[in-house]
């Protein structure tokens, strides 16, 4: 099954933290590689295990996600990002 996600990639003193945003999945690594890798580990293995469960299709529909043709895809995508300093007092 294919599964189409953002990763998103913070540094955070010395560490990285590696985000899936449509599941809800985080991890950390001490590069950016690292961290992405130990994202995807992490999607792996929840993905394992709700499918045991029985829940897979149920987290990906709640999470937003549609199956089309064996594969499931977000129905939101990001489209950009800004860095922006905001007055709030």
């Amino acid at each position: 099954m294919q599964l189409r996600t953002t990763i998103e990639i913070w540094q955070k003193g010395r560490w990285f933290v590696a985000k899936c945003p449509e599941l809800d999945f985080v991890s950390q690594g001490e590069t950016a590689e690292e961290a992405k890798r130990n994202l995807l580990e992490v999607i792996q293995i929840q993905v394992e295990e709700m499918t045991t469960l029985g829940t897979l299709d149920d987290y990906l529909l709640e999470c937003g996600y549609v199956r089309e043709k064996g594969s499931f895809t977000s129905q939101s995508e990001m489209v950009g990002f800004e860095k922006s300093a905001v007055q709030v007092m």
